[in-house]
């Protein structure tokens, strides 16, 4: 199986910043993407940002519209972690955080691509 823990939520003031990290552990072969996603009260789980692990130690990544600007996300392979930094905080953001993994494992089968969530983290942004 594969875990993701994530932390660093919390509440910050609107023009604040938190960094979110999640680590994956577990019996990982390979990762494909990690990402974050959050859900708002009322609202459908969106995509903020996600990093795609290329061949010979690339990666691309892609955010939403909303977070352009704002918000980077990053990995630590060795440590098999994402992060998101995210500045300038709005009231906007506020969300529970969600981190996603495309995850490569070994079964009897061979080699196959499995998707994992974190139990989320709160960010509250608010005076």
């Amino acid at each position: 199986q594969v875990q993701l823990v994530e932390s660093g939520g919390g509440l910050v003031q609107p023009g604040g910043s938190l960094r979110l990290s999640c680590a994956a552990s577990g019996s990982i072969f390979s990762i494909n993407a990690m990402g974050w996603y959050r859900q708002a009260p009322g609202k459908q789980r969106e995509l903020v940002a996600v990093i795609s692990y290329g061949s010979g130690g690339g990666s691309s990544t892609n955010y939403a519209d909303s977070v352009k600007g704002r918000f980077t996300i990053s990995r630590d392979n060795a440590k098999n972690t994402v992060y998101l930094q995210m500045n300038s905080l709005k009231r906007e953001d506020t969300a529970v955080y969600y981190c996603n993994a495309d995850v490569v494992r070994r079964g009897p089968g061979g080699l196959r691509a499995y998707d994992y969530w974190g139990q989320g983290t709160q960010v509250t942004v608010s005076s």
